[in-house]
């Protein structure tokens, strides 16, 4: 019996990630799990481009919107919680679709996650105190000496990140890129990854339509809300960060907007890096007809059998 398959659809931000996972779980009668780490928070709607109401309606949704910013999250629970998941829905469907731009979260569930050694946890304190003294810019400069290959991959704005790759970095001597690249761990099934593009004068066109539109939707009266929760990691994130600034009295609106729209092209730029490192994804101009897309997945699919 051939093992159930996980269709992944993946590449940059305001690519159309989310309505062409919706129509091919409504193609082949299943559900989708959002591998999207910046929607998973309630409190986070607008500015991380949480699926519409219809767009829940028309397929069922899972990690979305389920946590709140309080609750400590990690890629490591993700993993658990997705496999868990998946075992589930696996009952009742023989495929299962996935979607969302973190490259992370997608590794975790179709490879795992890699095991780093234990390090001096007065490193990560030292570097702390470097973020908090000397700001994030200090910990991007190092870790571009350091890891080159992550530094291009890497999410530059959110500190945890930097701070996790540069602790692994100065602890073992090696790069924190060389532990990305362990032994695949087995899974109960198949995976297929697919991929949508553009050139990238049209992902940015999108993405800073994109901005203006969650600013219309009322993007600055949700970061208001929590202004209060500003240090929490999941808000060191686009979108975020730069309205605090401007609450903060460091900016102007259009300048803390201009931020946003550059800060996103960064993102969707370092996305698309990670995801073109992957081997056999089916990738497809964001244009392409729903029904060519979904011919050519069923015909890999026949040559997997």
């Amino acid at each position: 019996m051939n093992k159930p398959c996980l269709i992944t659809v993946i590449g940059p931000t305001a690519i159309g990630k989310t309505a062409l996972a919706i129509d091919l779980a409504q193609h082949f009668g299943t559900e989708i799990i959002s591998s999207d780490s910046r929607q998973f928070f309630k409190e986070m709607r607008i500015g991380t481009a949480v699926p519409e109401p219809e767009e829940l309606q028309a397929a069922t949704h899972h990690f979305i919107q389920h946590l709140s910013v309080t609750d400590p999250y990690s890629v490591g629970d993700f993993e658990r919680d997705a496999l868990e998941l998946l075992e589930e829905l696996f009952r009742h469907h023989d495929k299962v679709i996935m979607a969302g731009g973190s490259g992370l979260y997608v590794k975790a569930v179709t490879e795992g996650l890699d095991d780093f050694p234990q390090v001096d946890s007065l490193i990560r304190e030292k570097l702390n105190r470097k973020l908090e003294n000397e700001g994030i810019e200090s910990l991007q400069s190092q870790l571009k000496n350091l890891d080159p290959d992550y530094y291009e991959r890497v999410d530059l704005n959110n500190p945890h990140r930097l701070i996790r790759a540069l602790e692994i970095s100065q602890g073992t001597g090696r790069p924190y890129s060389w532990y990305l690249q362990n032994k695949t761990k087995d899974r109960p099934f198949q995976s297929l990854l697919v991929g949508l593009t553009a050139d990238r004068d049209v992902i940015y066109e999108r993405i800073n339509e994109r901005v203006d539109l969650m600013m219309e939707k009322g993007l600055l009266e949700e970061v208001k809300t929590l202004k209060s929760h500003s240090q929490l990691n999941a808000l060191q994130t686009v979108g975020y960060k730069e309205l605090f600034e401007y609450l903060e009295g460091n900016c102007s609106l259009d300048e803390a907007v201009g931020e946003i729209k550059k800060n996103t092209r960064r993102f969707a730029k370092r996305q698309l890096t990670w995801f073109r490192k992957l081997p056999d994804v089916l990738w497809f101009d964001y244009r392409t007809p729903r029904q060519d897309i979904i011919s050519a997945i069923e015909e890999r699919l026949q040559l997997k059998e």
